[in-house]
């Protein structure tokens, strides 16, 4: 009797397992989605102007209604600016000149990185002079994208309420340099700065 329902059962699962062999394959499991493409184009970050403002106002030791007259023109023709570096330069000229500087880059996310420039100019100028310098940086969203040479923009220079802004520009990066006190010089001049991780004697 016991031997009987051993081989019945060992009949059963033989059975058994013939059917599921012999069953259609169910339905596949869907694949995972891919994920998602990363952002392309250059991040939305940008300074407002009243930032910026006071930014100016407490590095240039200026009142806020000087450095709002400048920065107000300059959001005007450029809008918002991806970076600026706040910095010192000298420089000097008697018909050619030269410029050196050096400052901090600071963009939004990104710690701040040191910056060098330095550049001749030629033209009816003359004088010396030490100043602090603070940039605006227009279309600039990667550090590395502003060592390289800006040529001036001529018929960019303008002043307003003791302080001077020019534009300088390579491919589609724009940097507004604004200077105050000692940092306007007599005269007028065409030129070039160069901005480099480190200093640079030689200009050109």
């Amino acid at each position: 009797m016991d031997r009987r329902i051993v081989i019945l059962s060992g009949l059963a699962a033989l059975a058994a397992s013939r059917a599921m062999a012999d069953a259609p394959p169910g339905p596949a499991a869907e694949p995972m989605p891919p994920p998602p493409p990363p952002p392309s184009g250059p991040p939305p970050s940008g300074y407002a102007e009243d930032e910026i403002v006071h930014k100016v106002s407490d590095f240039m030791g200026v009142t806020a209604e000087a450095a709002g007259g400048v920065v107000e023109k300059t959001f005007k023709e450029k809008g918002r600016p991806t970076g600026y570096i706040a910095g010192e330069e000298g420089s000097g000229a008697f018909i050619g000149g030269l410029r050196y500087g050096k400052g901090l880059l600071y963009m939004k996310g990104r710690p701040p990185e040191v910056v060098y420039w330095q550049g001749p100019s030629i033209g009816f100028d003359w004088g010396g002079n030490g100043s602090r310098v603070f940039v605006l940086c227009y279309n600039l969203y990667y550090p590395d994208a502003i060592y390289r040479r800006f040529p001036g923009v001529d018929g960019s220079a303008y002043f307003i309420g003791g302080m001077g802004v020019n534009y300088q520009k390579a491919d589609t990066i724009t940097l507004a340099p604004i200077r105050a006190g000692l940092g306007l010089r007599l005269g007028a001049n065409v030129g070039y700065l160069s901005y480099s991780r480190r200093r640079n004697i030689i200009p050109f």
